[in-house]
Protein backbone atom coordinates (compact mmCIF):
# COMPACT_ATOMS: atom_id res chain seq x y z
CA UNK A 1 0.00 0.00 0.00
CA UNK A 2 0.97 3.88 -0.64
CA UNK A 3 2.25 5.85 2.95
CA UNK A 4 -0.42 7.22 4.83
CA UNK A 5 -0.26 9.92 6.64
CA UNK A 6 -0.49 10.02 10.82
CA UNK A 7 -3.40 11.89 12.78
CA UNK A 8 -3.10 13.36 16.64
CA UNK A 9 -5.32 15.51 17.86
CA UNK A 10 -4.33 17.82 20.88
CA UNK A 11 -7.31 18.28 23.40
CA UNK A 12 -6.00 20.88 26.19
CA UNK A 13 -8.19 22.64 28.04
CA UNK A 14 -11.77 21.56 27.04
CA UNK A 15 -12.93 24.19 25.23
CA UNK A 16 -10.55 24.52 22.12
CA UNK A 17 -7.19 25.99 20.58
CA UNK A 18 -8.60 29.37 20.28
CA UNK A 19 -8.44 31.60 23.60
CA UNK A 20 -11.99 32.42 22.74
CA UNK A 21 -13.31 29.14 22.55
CA UNK A 22 -15.25 28.73 25.88
CA UNK A 23 -17.66 31.37 24.76
CA UNK A 24 -18.25 29.77 21.79
CA UNK A 25 -22.04 28.87 20.93
CA UNK A 26 -23.11 25.21 21.86
CA UNK A 27 -19.83 25.23 24.21
CA UNK A 28 -20.38 24.22 27.92
CA UNK A 29 -17.91 27.32 30.30
CA UNK A 30 -17.75 24.08 32.86
CA UNK A 31 -15.61 21.85 30.23
CA UNK A 32 -12.61 22.56 32.24
CA UNK A 33 -13.34 20.62 34.63
CA UNK A 34 -15.87 18.12 32.91
CA UNK A 35 -14.42 14.41 32.33
CA UNK A 36 -17.60 13.63 30.50
CA UNK A 37 -16.88 16.39 27.97
CA UNK A 38 -13.13 14.74 27.89
CA UNK A 39 -14.73 11.59 27.18
CA UNK A 40 -16.92 12.33 24.40
CA UNK A 41 -14.16 14.51 22.42
CA UNK A 42 -11.96 11.10 22.49
CA UNK A 43 -14.45 9.23 21.34
CA UNK A 44 -15.59 11.38 18.28
CA UNK A 45 -11.67 11.07 17.80
CA UNK A 46 -11.72 7.30 17.47
CA UNK A 47 -15.14 7.51 15.66
CA UNK A 48 -12.90 9.04 12.95
CA UNK A 49 -9.63 6.58 13.31
CA UNK A 50 -7.85 9.02 14.48
CA UNK A 51 -4.41 7.46 15.89
CA UNK A 52 -3.93 9.85 18.94
CA UNK A 53 -4.89 11.94 21.48
CA UNK A 54 -2.28 14.45 22.73
CA UNK A 55 -2.27 16.59 26.06
CA UNK A 56 0.60 19.37 26.40
CA UNK A 57 1.66 19.83 29.34
CA UNK A 58 3.50 23.09 31.08
CA UNK A 59 3.18 22.78 35.34
CA UNK A 60 2.33 25.92 35.43
CA UNK A 61 -1.22 28.62 34.81
CA UNK A 62 1.41 30.20 32.16
CA UNK A 63 -1.41 32.43 30.34
CA UNK A 64 -3.75 35.52 31.72
CA UNK A 65 -7.21 33.44 31.89
CA UNK A 66 -8.81 36.46 33.14
CA UNK A 67 -10.94 36.23 29.62
CA UNK A 68 -9.41 33.22 28.28
CA UNK A 69 -9.27 29.92 28.86
CA UNK A 70 -5.74 28.29 30.27
CA UNK A 71 -3.73 26.33 27.97
CA UNK A 72 -3.66 23.30 29.61
CA UNK A 73 -5.74 20.36 31.10
CA UNK A 74 -6.35 20.23 35.14
CA UNK A 75 -3.60 17.24 35.28
CA UNK A 76 -3.46 15.50 31.95
CA UNK A 77 -3.11 11.70 33.30
CA UNK A 78 -5.97 12.12 34.95
CA UNK A 79 -7.77 13.19 31.42
CA UNK A 80 -6.21 10.30 30.02
CA UNK A 81 -7.17 7.65 32.10
CA UNK A 82 -10.74 9.18 31.92
CA UNK A 83 -10.26 9.06 28.24
CA UNK A 84 -8.95 5.24 28.72
CA UNK A 85 -12.29 3.64 30.21
CA UNK A 86 -14.43 5.35 27.01
CA UNK A 87 -12.51 4.27 24.51
CA UNK A 88 -10.81 0.97 22.87
CA UNK A 89 -8.66 1.76 20.28
CA UNK A 90 -7.43 5.64 20.22
CA UNK A 91 -3.97 5.89 21.71
CA UNK A 92 -3.06 8.64 24.90
CA UNK A 93 0.11 10.75 24.57
CA UNK A 94 0.47 13.27 27.67
CA UNK A 95 3.90 15.32 28.36
CA UNK A 96 5.82 14.90 31.58
CA UNK A 97 8.54 16.88 32.04
CA UNK A 98 11.99 15.39 32.64
CA UNK A 99 13.33 18.23 34.33
CA UNK A 100 11.08 18.48 37.36
CA UNK A 101 10.11 14.88 37.78
CA UNK A 102 11.63 12.20 38.85
CA UNK A 103 12.12 8.91 36.52
CA UNK A 104 10.77 6.24 39.42
CA UNK A 105 7.64 8.66 38.93
CA UNK A 106 6.99 9.18 35.09
CA UNK A 107 7.77 5.48 34.56
CA UNK A 108 4.89 4.02 37.35
CA UNK A 109 2.36 6.98 35.88
CA UNK A 110 2.63 6.28 32.40
CA UNK A 111 2.99 2.20 32.67
CA UNK A 112 -0.11 2.12 34.80
CA UNK A 113 -2.04 4.47 32.04
CA UNK A 114 -0.54 1.90 29.79
CA UNK A 115 -1.64 -1.49 31.04
CA UNK A 116 -5.05 0.12 31.74
CA UNK A 117 -5.62 1.13 28.23
CA UNK A 118 -4.18 -2.11 27.08
CA UNK A 119 -1.58 -0.85 25.65
CA UNK A 120 -2.00 2.56 24.36
CA UNK A 121 -0.15 4.80 26.35
CA UNK A 122 2.90 7.63 25.23
CA UNK A 123 4.88 9.52 26.92
CA UNK A 124 6.04 13.20 25.58
CA UNK A 125 10.13 13.45 27.03
CA UNK A 126 10.77 16.90 27.20
CA UNK A 127 12.56 19.58 29.32
CA UNK A 128 10.99 22.54 31.01
CA UNK A 129 12.07 26.25 29.93
CA UNK A 130 9.77 27.93 32.28
CA UNK A 131 11.24 29.14 35.24
CA UNK A 132 7.83 29.96 36.71
CA UNK A 133 6.77 26.03 36.22
CA UNK A 134 10.29 25.21 38.05
CA UNK A 135 9.21 27.61 40.85
CA UNK A 136 6.38 25.51 41.49
CA UNK A 137 8.52 22.36 42.59
CA UNK A 138 10.98 24.44 44.39
CA UNK A 139 13.53 24.40 42.34
CA UNK A 140 15.55 26.75 39.51
CA UNK A 141 16.23 25.81 36.07
CA UNK A 142 19.52 24.57 35.45
CA UNK A 143 21.80 25.59 32.77
CA UNK A 144 20.41 24.24 29.25
CA UNK A 145 23.28 21.65 28.62
CA UNK A 146 22.60 20.32 31.99
CA UNK A 147 18.87 19.94 31.56
CA UNK A 148 19.09 18.05 27.95
CA UNK A 149 21.54 15.78 30.01
CA UNK A 150 19.07 14.95 32.56
CA UNK A 151 16.77 14.26 29.65
CA UNK A 152 19.07 11.36 28.32
CA UNK A 153 19.14 9.79 31.55
CA UNK A 154 15.61 10.29 32.92
CA UNK A 155 14.90 8.57 29.01
CA UNK A 156 17.18 5.39 29.97
CA UNK A 157 16.44 5.22 33.43
CA UNK A 158 12.52 4.90 32.88
CA UNK A 159 12.66 2.47 29.36
CA UNK A 160 14.64 0.38 31.98
CA UNK A 161 11.83 0.43 34.75
CA UNK A 162 9.61 -0.06 31.96
CA UNK A 163 11.12 -3.80 31.53
CA UNK A 164 12.05 -4.66 35.02
CA UNK A 165 9.52 -7.40 34.58
CA UNK A 166 10.57 -9.65 31.93
CA UNK A 167 7.58 -10.60 29.70
CA UNK A 168 6.28 -13.96 30.95
CA UNK A 169 6.97 -12.93 34.89
CA UNK A 170 2.98 -12.65 35.24
CA UNK A 171 2.51 -16.44 36.01
CA UNK A 172 -1.19 -16.09 37.52
CA UNK A 173 -1.46 -19.88 38.24
CA UNK A 174 -4.44 -20.25 40.67
CA UNK A 175 -4.12 -23.69 41.36
CA UNK A 176 -0.42 -23.84 42.05
CA UNK A 177 -0.66 -20.23 44.16
CA UNK A 178 2.39 -18.69 42.24
CA UNK A 179 1.22 -15.21 41.17
CA UNK A 180 4.64 -14.00 39.59
CA UNK A 181 7.71 -15.08 39.07
CA UNK A 182 10.05 -13.34 41.56
CA UNK A 183 13.25 -14.37 39.59
CA UNK A 184 11.83 -12.61 36.67
CA UNK A 185 11.31 -9.51 38.11
CA UNK A 186 14.69 -7.51 38.72
CA UNK A 187 15.91 -4.07 39.77
CA UNK A 188 17.24 -1.41 37.57
CA UNK A 189 19.88 -0.04 39.74
CA UNK A 190 20.87 3.38 37.50
CA UNK A 191 23.06 5.87 38.57
CA UNK A 192 24.05 9.04 36.61
CA UNK A 193 25.03 12.22 37.33
CA UNK A 194 21.69 13.63 37.61
CA UNK A 195 18.87 11.12 38.44
CA UNK A 196 18.83 7.66 39.70
CA UNK A 197 16.28 4.38 40.34
CA UNK A 198 16.78 1.32 42.57
CA UNK A 199 14.02 -0.23 40.70
CA UNK A 200 12.07 -2.41 39.91
CA UNK A 201 7.93 -1.12 39.09
CA UNK A 202 5.28 -3.12 40.22
CA UNK A 203 3.65 -3.56 37.08
CA UNK A 204 3.49 -6.21 34.75
CA UNK A 205 4.22 -5.45 30.62
CA UNK A 206 1.07 -4.44 28.97
CA UNK A 207 0.07 -5.70 25.67
CA UNK A 208 2.36 -3.23 23.95
CA UNK A 209 5.48 -4.02 26.26
CA UNK A 210 5.92 -0.67 27.27
CA UNK A 211 4.35 2.81 26.68
CA UNK A 212 5.49 5.02 23.40
CA UNK A 213 8.23 7.62 23.56
CA UNK A 214 7.56 11.27 22.21
CA UNK A 215 9.44 14.19 21.97
CA UNK A 216 8.72 18.29 21.34
CA UNK A 217 11.44 21.03 20.46
CA UNK A 218 13.77 21.72 17.75
CA UNK A 219 17.26 22.53 17.71
CA UNK A 220 20.27 20.67 17.99
CA UNK A 221 19.63 19.12 21.53
CA UNK A 222 16.07 18.04 20.67
CA UNK A 223 17.10 16.44 17.49
CA UNK A 224 19.71 14.62 19.57
CA UNK A 225 16.72 12.91 22.12
CA UNK A 226 14.08 12.60 19.34
CA UNK A 227 16.79 10.61 17.38
CA UNK A 228 17.64 8.22 20.40
CA UNK A 229 14.53 7.34 21.61
CA UNK A 230 11.37 9.03 20.19
CA UNK A 231 9.14 7.15 17.96
CA UNK A 232 6.71 10.14 17.43
CA UNK A 233 7.91 14.54 17.25
CA UNK A 234 6.13 17.01 17.82
CA UNK A 235 7.22 19.70 15.51
CA UNK A 236 6.11 23.54 14.18
CA UNK A 237 6.81 24.00 10.80
CA UNK A 238 5.23 27.06 9.23
CA UNK A 239 6.14 25.91 5.52
CA UNK A 240 6.59 23.08 3.63
CA UNK A 241 10.31 23.56 3.07
CA UNK A 242 10.22 24.15 6.89
CA UNK A 243 8.56 20.81 7.41
CA UNK A 244 10.67 19.06 4.78
CA UNK A 245 14.10 20.17 6.11
CA UNK A 246 13.05 19.17 9.67
CA UNK A 247 11.89 15.68 8.87
CA UNK A 248 15.24 15.42 6.66
CA UNK A 249 17.14 16.35 9.91
CA UNK A 250 15.38 13.86 11.93
CA UNK A 251 15.82 11.09 10.04
CA UNK A 252 19.35 11.48 9.48
CA UNK A 253 19.99 12.19 13.06
CA UNK A 254 17.96 8.66 13.28
CA UNK A 255 20.42 6.78 11.16
CA UNK A 256 23.62 7.96 12.74
CA UNK A 257 22.88 6.78 16.03
CA UNK A 258 21.79 3.03 14.54
CA UNK A 259 17.73 3.51 13.76
CA UNK A 260 15.70 3.07 10.36
CA UNK A 261 14.41 6.51 10.20
CA UNK A 262 11.12 5.21 9.29
CA UNK A 263 10.93 4.36 13.15
CA UNK A 264 10.62 8.02 13.75
CA UNK A 265 7.14 9.93 12.76
CA UNK A 266 7.17 13.60 12.29
CA UNK A 267 3.78 15.68 13.70
CA UNK A 268 3.48 19.07 12.09
CA UNK A 269 1.30 21.05 13.85
CA UNK A 270 -2.14 22.29 12.13
CA UNK A 271 -5.04 24.23 13.08
CA UNK A 272 -8.51 23.70 10.58
CA UNK A 273 -11.18 25.47 10.65
CA UNK A 274 -13.99 24.40 9.16
CA UNK A 275 -16.75 25.62 7.60
CA UNK A 276 -19.40 25.32 4.65
CA UNK A 277 -17.68 27.86 2.43
CA UNK A 278 -14.83 30.24 2.92
CA UNK A 279 -16.30 32.76 3.81
CA UNK A 280 -17.87 31.18 6.68
CA UNK A 281 -14.50 29.81 7.79
CA UNK A 282 -13.18 33.16 7.76
CA UNK A 283 -16.52 34.75 9.94
CA UNK A 284 -15.69 31.81 12.28
CA UNK A 285 -12.59 32.84 12.55
CA UNK A 286 -13.87 36.73 13.16
CA UNK A 287 -15.93 35.24 15.75
CA UNK A 288 -13.08 33.82 17.78
CA UNK A 289 -11.19 37.03 17.78
CA UNK A 290 -13.79 38.95 18.82
CA UNK A 291 -14.90 37.12 21.95
CA UNK A 292 -10.91 37.93 23.08
CA UNK A 293 -8.84 41.39 23.57
CA UNK A 294 -8.92 41.86 19.59
CA UNK A 295 -6.95 44.70 20.31
CA UNK A 296 -3.92 43.19 21.48
CA UNK A 297 -3.80 41.07 18.10
CA UNK A 298 -3.78 43.94 16.33
CA UNK A 299 -0.74 45.02 18.26
CA UNK A 300 0.80 41.95 17.68
CA UNK A 301 0.46 42.01 14.04
CA UNK A 302 1.86 44.80 13.56
CA UNK A 303 4.92 44.29 15.61
CA UNK A 304 5.23 40.82 13.13
CA UNK A 305 5.22 43.21 10.32
CA UNK A 306 7.54 45.87 11.67
CA UNK A 307 4.53 48.81 11.21
CA UNK A 308 2.51 50.57 14.32
CA UNK A 309 -1.23 49.29 13.70
CA UNK A 310 -3.79 51.03 15.38
CA UNK A 311 -7.60 49.21 16.35
CA UNK A 312 -9.46 51.76 14.59
CA UNK A 313 -7.98 49.99 10.82
CA UNK A 314 -9.77 47.02 11.46
CA UNK A 315 -12.07 47.59 8.75
CA UNK A 316 -10.04 48.67 6.36
CA UNK A 317 -6.73 46.76 4.30
CA UNK A 318 -3.26 48.13 5.05
CA UNK A 319 -2.72 51.64 2.86
CA UNK A 320 -0.66 51.78 0.45
CA UNK A 321 2.19 53.21 2.28
CA UNK A 322 1.96 50.64 5.11
CA UNK A 323 2.31 47.67 2.61
CA UNK A 324 5.11 49.54 1.26
CA UNK A 325 7.11 49.72 4.68
CA UNK A 326 6.29 46.57 6.19
CA UNK A 327 8.86 44.16 6.67
CA UNK A 328 8.31 40.52 7.92
CA UNK A 329 9.98 39.99 11.28
CA UNK A 330 13.17 38.08 10.72
CA UNK A 331 13.04 35.99 13.77
CA UNK A 332 8.74 35.07 13.26
CA UNK A 333 8.51 32.07 10.99
CA UNK A 334 4.95 33.23 10.76
CA UNK A 335 5.67 37.38 9.75
CA UNK A 336 6.01 36.05 5.46
CA UNK A 337 2.74 34.69 5.24
CA UNK A 338 1.02 37.84 7.26
CA UNK A 339 2.27 40.16 4.95
CA UNK A 340 1.40 37.84 1.85
CA UNK A 341 -2.34 37.58 3.26
CA UNK A 342 -2.34 41.56 4.15
CA UNK A 343 -1.00 42.07 0.44
CA UNK A 344 -4.02 40.16 -1.06
CA UNK A 345 -6.08 43.50 0.04
CA UNK A 346 -8.16 41.75 3.27
CA UNK A 347 -9.13 43.85 6.13
CA UNK A 348 -6.98 43.37 9.04
CA UNK A 349 -9.83 41.64 10.62
CA UNK A 350 -9.80 38.93 7.77
CA UNK A 351 -6.00 38.99 8.08
CA UNK A 352 -6.56 37.89 11.45
CA UNK A 353 -9.32 35.53 11.35
CA UNK A 354 -6.50 34.09 8.39
CA UNK A 355 -4.84 32.69 11.73
CA UNK A 356 -1.69 34.30 10.64
CA UNK A 357 -1.14 34.91 14.61
CA UNK A 358 -1.65 31.52 15.35
CA UNK A 359 1.53 28.75 17.03
CA UNK A 360 0.78 26.34 13.85
CA UNK A 361 -0.26 26.88 10.27
CA UNK A 362 -4.12 28.07 9.81
CA UNK A 363 -6.86 26.63 7.20
CA UNK A 364 -10.18 28.25 7.48
CA UNK A 365 -12.18 27.03 4.70
CA UNK A 366 -13.60 23.63 3.53
CA UNK A 367 -13.44 20.05 4.05
CA UNK A 368 -11.89 19.86 0.69
CA UNK A 369 -9.69 22.78 1.81
CA UNK A 370 -8.21 21.75 4.85
CA UNK A 371 -7.34 18.00 3.12
CA UNK A 372 -5.71 19.68 0.26
CA UNK A 373 -3.16 21.59 2.70
CA UNK A 374 -2.58 18.04 4.48
CA UNK A 375 -1.97 16.11 0.99
CA UNK A 376 0.10 18.93 -0.34
CA UNK A 377 2.70 18.66 3.03
CA UNK A 378 1.87 15.12 3.20
CA UNK A 379 2.82 13.75 -0.65
CA UNK A 380 5.98 16.73 -0.52
CA UNK A 381 7.61 14.95 2.38
CA UNK A 382 7.25 18.02 5.26
CA UNK A 383 5.76 15.47 7.66
CA UNK A 384 4.61 12.36 8.71
CA UNK A 385 1.05 13.06 9.46
CA UNK A 386 -0.43 16.03 11.62
CA UNK A 387 -1.23 17.18 15.40
CA UNK A 388 -4.30 18.75 15.08
CA UNK A 389 -5.06 22.13 16.92
CA UNK A 390 -8.84 22.45 16.75
CA UNK A 391 -10.46 25.74 17.34
CA UNK A 392 -13.34 24.76 19.07
CA UNK A 393 -14.06 21.55 20.04
CA UNK A 394 -17.26 20.94 20.87
CA UNK A 395 -18.16 20.93 17.14
CA UNK A 396 -14.94 21.18 15.58
CA UNK A 397 -13.69 17.62 16.36
CA UNK A 398 -17.28 16.31 14.70
CA UNK A 399 -16.45 18.47 11.87
CA UNK A 400 -12.83 17.26 11.32
CA UNK A 401 -13.61 13.59 11.96
CA UNK A 402 -17.44 13.70 9.35
CA UNK A 403 -16.20 16.08 6.82
CA UNK A 404 -12.50 15.76 6.34
CA UNK A 405 -11.45 12.39 7.39
CA UNK A 406 -13.67 11.07 4.48
CA UNK A 407 -12.01 13.09 1.47
CA UNK A 408 -8.65 11.71 3.26
CA UNK A 409 -10.07 7.94 2.93
CA UNK A 410 -11.05 8.87 -0.80
CA UNK A 411 -8.19 10.22 -1.99
CA UNK A 412 -6.56 7.08 -0.13
CA UNK A 413 -4.29 9.31 2.72
CA UNK A 414 -5.41 7.98 5.04
CA UNK A 415 -6.32 4.47 6.67
CA UNK A 416 -10.12 2.98 6.73
CA UNK A 417 -9.71 1.29 10.12
CA UNK A 418 -7.33 0.59 13.16
CA UNK A 419 -4.28 -1.33 12.55
CA UNK A 420 -4.62 -3.33 16.13
CA UNK A 421 -5.70 -2.58 19.42
CA UNK A 422 -2.47 -1.01 20.44
CA UNK A 423 -0.50 2.47 19.86
CA UNK A 424 2.36 0.98 18.15
CA UNK A 425 0.24 -0.99 16.00
CA UNK A 426 -1.23 1.74 14.73
CA UNK A 427 1.44 3.70 14.43
CA UNK A 428 3.96 1.48 12.52
CA UNK A 429 6.56 1.49 14.86
CA UNK A 430 8.64 -1.27 15.63
CA UNK A 431 8.09 -3.41 19.26
CA UNK A 432 10.37 -2.43 21.90
CA UNK A 433 10.85 -3.62 26.13
CA UNK A 434 12.90 -2.17 28.44
CA UNK A 435 16.22 -0.02 27.40
CA UNK A 436 16.86 -0.18 23.42
CA UNK A 437 19.40 -2.44 23.55
CA UNK A 438 20.99 -0.17 20.48
CA UNK A 439 21.61 2.54 23.31
CA UNK A 440 23.69 0.29 25.50
CA UNK A 441 25.95 -1.39 22.86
Amino acid sequence: MPAQLLLAIQIANGYGSQPGSWRMPGVDPRSYTDMDVFARYAQAAERGKLQLVFLADTPVLENDISRAVPNHSIDPLVVLTTMARATQRIGLVATASTTLNEPYAIARQFKALDVASHGRAGWNAVPTSLPAAAANFGVALPPRAQKYERVHEVVQVVQALWGSWERDAWVLDVEGGRFADTSKIAPVGLQGAHVASRGPLPIPPSEQGQPVVFQAGGGGNGLAVAARYASGVYANPFSIAEGKAHRDALRAAAVSVGRDPDEVKLFAGFMPSIAGSRREARDRRRRLDEVVDLEARVGYLGSMLGLHLEPAQLDEPLPPEQLAAARPSPGDPRAPHALEVAREGWTLRDVLAHGVIDYHPVVPGTAEDVADHMQAWFEAGACDGFSLAIDVYADGIDAFVDQVVPVLQQRGLFHLDYEGPTLRENLGVPDQYGLDPRLTA
